[in-house]
């Protein structure tokens, strides 16, 4: 498996209500989609940045949905251009079935 922190810093245009909105309206998105283990939202209040999380199946799955064009889609939904980190997964555990 392999993992992309997608890290949208924020600044004075953190706003963890309406984050938090996108981040409900998207998951019909991302819901079924093929190569896409899990994608977790989060907000960092303090740092004032989201940061996503995705789990794929593969590398391929990973790097092929971050299509430039993807990326000016976020970049426009959240205001901010994402910066991405691609990591391998050693081991994941999931306690819900």
């Amino acid at each position: 498996m392999f993992g992309v922190f997608v890290t949208f810093d924020l600044g004075a245009a953190f706003d963890a209500e309406r984050l938090s909105q996108l981040a409900q309206a998207a998951v019909p998105k991302f819901t079924g989609m093929p190569g896409l283990v899990s994608k977790t939202f989060t907000l960092d209040d303090a740092a004032r940045r989201a940061v996503n999380f995705y789990v794929w199946e593969t590398e391929q799955a990973a790097r092929g949905f971050f299509t430039e064009a993807t990326l000016a889609w976020v970049t426009g939904v959240y205001g901010a251009r994402p910066t991405l980190q691609f990591v391998a997964i050693a081991a994941r555990v999931e306690n819900r079935a």
